[in-house]
């Protein structure tokens, strides 16, 4: 009778953790690293919002017509009339949109906002419910804003903008750019805040309501 082998035992392989392998382990922990960087990378808002860093502006960022003059108009100068002498002699004077001269000796004594703007700048379509809203809050306090259109391409086009939206302050068409650059602007809004005596009280470019209410209340007689 032939001899049967005998049985061999082998001892049964045991992993790092239960039946997984170290190689297992370490790619299941791979997988759960990337996980992780990709949650959160999902997740994280963009920007820093970390404590102590400066506070981000929420107005729209001007927009930019031409180069910076090297210095423009500062609080403390005489608001320049809105005419202009040409090179032949000749003055250029700002109307509105009726063809009447807008003259700011016309105004002393009351405290004006001018704003150059344009019905296709973005920054400006966004400003323009503020501007309204002011103007009819502090009409009776003694504001006049004068709202000057730069680079369009004729007063109907102004106004049918100013008719769309309800537009009731004085508007000016400076067709030819005379004006804005007499008044050394070099971008899309810009403000400037004329006391009741023609001096520029502030100059800024976009405002929200609480920085428009602030700029009107140091001009108001």
């Amino acid at each position: 009778m032939a001899e049967r082998p005998g049985f061999v035992h082998r001892p049964e392989r045991h992993g790092l953790v239960g039946p997984f392998s170290g190689r297992q382990l370490a790619i299941a922990f791979v997988v759960v690293v990337v996980a992780v960087v990709g949650l959160v990378a999902v997740t994280t808002p963009l920007g820093n919002t970390g404590r102590g860093t400066a506070a981000v502006d929420p107005r729209p960022t001007q927009y930019i017509i031409g180069p910076a003059p090297q210095e423009g108009l500062r609080p403390g100068d005489l608001a320049p009339e809105l005419a202009v002498t040409l090179d032949d002699g000749s003055t250029y004077q700002l109307a509105d949109l009726d063809g009447r001269p807008i003259r700011l000796a016309d105004l002393r004594g009351k405290a004006v906002w001018i704003n150059f703007w344009a019905s296709w700048c973005p920054p400006c379509q966004q400003e323009t419910p503020i501007i309204r809203a002011m103007a009819e809050r502090y009409r009776e306090a003694g504001l006049v804003v004068v709202a000057i259109a730069v680079q369009e391409t004729s007063p109907a086009d102004i106004r049918a903008y100013a008719e769309r939206y309800d537009l009731g302050y004085t508007i000016g068409f400076d067709a030819s750019g005379h004006i804005y650059r007499e008044y050394r602007v070099f971008g899309l809004p810009t403000q400037f805040f004329i006391r009741p005596d023609g001096v520029i009280a502030s100059v800024g470019k976009t405002v929200d309501e609480a920085a428009a209410v602030a700029a009107i209340g140091a001009i108001l007689p």
